[in-house]
């Protein structure tokens, strides 16, 4: 996977089969037409290529990094470890533990190590993506009013579903 220029979210896996959950986080982005990137690395098997990659996030403009590891998931502890750049982990079910090894992996850090840890799974990497766009829209009024827009619209969704469950 190519690292972008003018990203400002990037998405990391540990492994291409994390893609159909971490696509998830993707499809949010897109919505909010926040520049992401899709990058593949592992904390156990290219610790050169993570090295390599927190070194130059935050010089190519990255502010955040969501992070999608299974089994140890260990990834976002590592990246988060080598960043100053919020991190976001997403546990992924990857193993006969149901993901609960991961979730345990990503949110268990020491203390000075911060990884914001979301549910796992597909709902993990939606929010995961909300996250990182609510940090962003800190410093963004066009991000805000989108943010402000999607939240109007998901109690809009409930009120609708409730008017239809009446009839």
């Amino acid at each position: 996977m190519q690292e972008k220029a003018g990203v400002i979210v990037s998405v990391v896996m540990g492994s291409d089969s994390d893609l159909p959950v971490m696509e998830e986080a993707v499809k949010v982005l897109d919505a909010f037409a926040v520049p992401h990137e899709l990058f593949l690395t592992s904390a156990h098997r290219t610790p050169e290529r993570t090295t390599a990659f927190c070194r130059g996030a935050s010089k190519r403009g990255v502010r955040v990094i969501i992070v999608g590891a299974g089994a140890a998931a260990h990834l976002a502890g590592v990246i988060a470890s080598q960043t100053l750049l919020p991190v976001i982990g997403v546990p992924i079910d990857a193993t006969s533990l149901q993901g609960l090894d991961a979730l345990l992996a990503t949110v268990q850090m020491p203390g000075g190590i911060p990884v914001a840890t979301m549910a796992i799974g597909k709902a993990g990497a939606k929010n995961a993506a909300l996250l990182a766009i609510r940090i962003l829209a800190l410093e963004d009024a066009d991000l805000m009013k989108k943010l402000h827009s999607f939240v109007r619209k998901m109690a809009q969704e409930v009120e609708r579903k409730h008017e239809n469950m009446k009839k």
